[in-house]
């Protein structure tokens, strides 16, 4: 039923033109935005829908992970651009927020919703 479909994620933030600035202006995302909807458009097609909801309470999980390169170069740029890393009970972050030990290096942060995003280097 699915096969020929094309799907895609959508998560809540609690205002749409925070949301746009953030992920289009300080991430460098191409945003668009249509019936007071934002669409996230990402390396490979890919394509994130955004909405607003009312009384908004974020996951505590991780909704959206970038896999970079050097996580160590993401960070420092991410920081640079006024994001600061989140740390986590049970994990143990080096000074830059990074998780170096058991799978990817993975450093994580936050929309201005408080929605978590990542960072990641694949092994």
């Amino acid at each position: 039923m699915f096969t020929d479909t094309k799907a895609f994620s959508g998560f809540a933030v609690d205002d749409i033109q925070r949301a746009k600035e953030f992920y289009g202006d300080t991430l460098g995302l191409r945003v668009t935005e249509e019936n007071g909807l934002l669409t996230l458009h990402i390396a490979g097609g890919t394509e994130v829908l955004l909405y607003p909801k009312e009384n908004h309470a974020p996951a505590g999980f991780t909704l959206l992970n970038f896999p970079v390169a050097d996580i160590d170069a993401a960070v420092d740029e991410l920081t640079r651009r006024g994001i600061r890393m989140e740390r986590y009970p049970g994990f143990d972050q080096d000074e830059k927020g990074v998780v170096r030990e058991e799978g990817p290096l993975i450093a994580w942060f936050t929309d201005p919703a408080g929605n978590i995003l990542s960072v990641l280097q694949p092994s």
